[in-house]
Formats: structure tokens, C-alpha cells, sequence
């Protein structure tokens, strides 16, 4: 087979947009690289750079409001103190059973 037939049969790959993937990628190579030159630079003094961050990032991290606390439900009511529930379980055929509820007032 030719080259010329060879490429027309194959059909052409089109140029797609940049995964997320690829630049997260990017970016934990920079960080990365800028610790390396951090740590080349400063030495000892890089760890305690490192130690803050990781601090401040954490501090901040247990200090930030949760949106959970803002949107809880209700408390329940309280249960009135003369309903008295039971259940009976009756098996209807075998396997499967059904269960009965009966609220009871005192």
C-alpha cells in the first residue's frame, strides 16, 4: 500500500482541549519544582516553610464555617409519654413475612 493511500484512509486526529488531568498535572510539576528550588535556596530553613504552611493551611481549614451547621434539620419532637408501640411478625407463607404495627394509647 502507498503512503498516499495509506494517509487518506486514515482519518486525521483533531486537537482537543487540555484535560483537567493534564493540568493538575502541570501544576503539581511546578509545585513541586518551586519546593525543590525552595529546599536548594533556603536548606533547613525550607522545612520550617514547609511546617507553617501546613499549619496555617490547617488552622484555616478547621476554622472555616460549615455549611452542614447551617442547614441542619429541626430537633424531633418529643414523644408523647402515653403512645406505647408494638409490632407483630406474621409469616404469610415461607420466606416472607410481614410485619404489624399497632400504636397503643394508655
Amino acid at each position: 500500500m502507498s503512503r498516499r493511500k495509506q494517509a487518506a484512509e486514515e482519518p486525521e486526529e483533531t486537537a482537543s482541549a487540555p484535560s483537567r488531568v493534564a493540568g493538575g498535572c502541570v501544576l503539581a510539576v511546578l509545585v513541586l519544582g518551586l519546593g525543590a528550588v525552595l529546599f536548594a535556596v533556603l536548606g533547613t530553613l525550607a522545612v520550617l516553610v514547609v511546617w507553617a504552611a501546613g499549619g496555617v493551611a490547617l488552622r484555616w481549614a478547621v476554622r472555616r464555617p460549615n455549611k452542614i451547621n447551617k442547614h441542619s434539620p429541626p430537633p424531633p419532637s418529643p414523644p408523647s409519654r402515653n403512645t406505647n408501640t408494638q409490632f407483630t411478625v406474621v409469616e404469610d407463607r415461607p420466606g416472607h413475612c410481614t410485619i404489624n404495627w399497632q400504636k397503643e394509647g394508655s
